[in-house]
Order: C-alpha cells, then sequence, then structure tokens
C-alpha cells in the first residue's frame, strides 16, 4: 500500500529496488512521472502513497498536529510554539516562491537557541519543514536529484473529504491486509478472501530488506515458522 523511500543505496534506493524485485525491470523514470507530473502518487513521512489515501494520510496528519502523547511530539509542539515567527515567515516565503529549496529559506529569523537537535544537527530549517510536513502544512512538490522542493500543501495536495483517524486507521490495516494477503490474528492466521489459492509459480526473488512483505520482522519469522511446520 505505501513504498519506503530511503537514501541508503548500497545496490539502488528502496523507492527503486522494491519494485524491481517485484516487477523485474522497469523505467525508473515511471515513478517520478507518476508522483511530479501525473500526481497519481504523493510523497509523506518519507514513503510514497497511492493519491486515493489521502483522506485517509491527512487524518494522520491531522493526528500528528494535535497529539502529545510521545516526547518528540510535545518538543515538536513546543518548537513550533517558540518560533512562531519564524514558522510565518517560511510559509509566507513558501507562497510567494514555492516550490523552494530547504536552503534557499535561510533567514535570521531561523532558530538558533535550541541548539542541536539530535538527529538534525543545527539545520533548524530542514527541522522546521519537517514537523510542518508531518502535520500536513507543507508539501514535497518537487525533487531536484535528492534535494527535496518544499511548497505549502494547499497547493500541492488537491482537495478531498475529511475522514476520522478511527475510520482511517481501519481503512488502512483493510489495504495493509489485502496488500500482505494473510494476516496473524491471536487465533491464528487468517487469509484475505481475495487471496489466490492455487499452486504458487516456480520462481524466485530476492527481496529488499525495505519491502512491506518482509518489514515487520516478527510476522516474517511466524510466517517462516508456519511454512517449516508445513513442510514437516
Amino acid at each position: 500500500g505505501f513504498l519506503q523511500i530511503d537514501p541508503i543505496s548500497t545496490v539502488a534506493p528502496p523507492q527503486h529496488l522494491v519494485p524491481w524485485s517485484r516487477l523485474g525491470p522497469y523505467d525508473r523514470a515511471e515513478l517520478d512521472r507518476l508522483i511530479w507530473d501525473e500526481r497519481k502518487l504523493f510523497e509523506w513521512n518519507a514513503f510514497i502513497w497511492p493519491i486515493e489515501d489521502l483522506p485517509l494520510v491527512r487524518a494522520r496528519m491531522r493526528k500528528r498536529a494535535r497529539s502529545t502523547q510521545y516526547k518528540h511530539e510535545q518538543w515538536s509542539r513546543e518548537f513550533l510554539k517558540t518560533h512562531a515567527g519564524f514558522k510565518r515567515w517560511l510559509l509566507r516565503e513558501l507562497e510567494r516562491n514555492g516550490p523552494m529549496l530547504s536552503r534557499d529559506l535561510q533567514h535570521e529569523a531561523a532558530p538558533r537557541v535550541l541548539g542541536d537537535h539530535r538527529w538534525w544537527g543545527s539545520r533548524q530549517v530542514a527541522l522546521m519543514l519537517m514537523i510542518l510536513h508531518a502535520h500536513g502544512v507543507v508539501a514535497v512538490a518537487g525533487r531536484r536529484g535528492n534535494q527535496r522542493l518544499w511548497d505549502v500543501s494547499e497547493r500541492w495536495y488537491p482537495k478531498t473529504e475529511t475522514v476520522s483517524i478511527l475510520d482511517a486507521d481501519r481503512l488502512l490495516a483493510e489495504k495493509r491486509f489485502r496488500a500482505l494477503g494473510v494476516r496473524l490474528t491471536p487465533k491464528g492466521w487468517e487469509a484475505h478472501p481475495d487471496a489466490a489459492d492455487g499452486p504458487v509459480p516456480d520462481r524466485v526473488t530476492f527481496l529488499s530488506p525495505f519491502d512491506q512483505l518482509i518489514h515487520d520482522r516478527d510476522r516474517a519469522e511466524a510466517a517462516g515458522q508456519r511454512l517449516d511446520d508445513h513442510h514437516l
């Protein structure tokens, strides 16, 4: 249901390697075309999503903006509150001149008082953009090499219906169940009604560690044990 983006490129970036292991050789430019030209896909939270899931993802954006459950969420809200002036300046710049690279948003209003962030170091502009991106305020509207182009979300995302977080989580879980074919429940394995019940083709592929089929290590180990028991 989604494709992870990561700069790790020992063989190829995950967003290119995962489709290759699933589909075979393909034109990598096709992925960029679907995201940036046709806008059938969109980027959020280091994942690529189908545009029809935008209402569900927006529910998660709203939850991120409101939540104070975790320390990093509390820290993000305090960061936005403390540096509200810089946030307003940044959004005005994007509204006037976006899409823009983060390096083009340097300004004396950029916050320095909090010191280095443990992940982002002194790149406070990038930190502000990432918080606003997680909250759905700004969007990734393109890429220049590996650098993201940022814009206000209203200009990039299409208008959608509003979905509650409970409905969004339920629908995303159903999509995940269908994509994976089976799920492990307290009562054991459950197959999706649409899963094919026939002979498995005689072929082999190497899956990327970023592939969501095996991303849940506990689930993958449980499935492997189930196969071993079946063959025994």
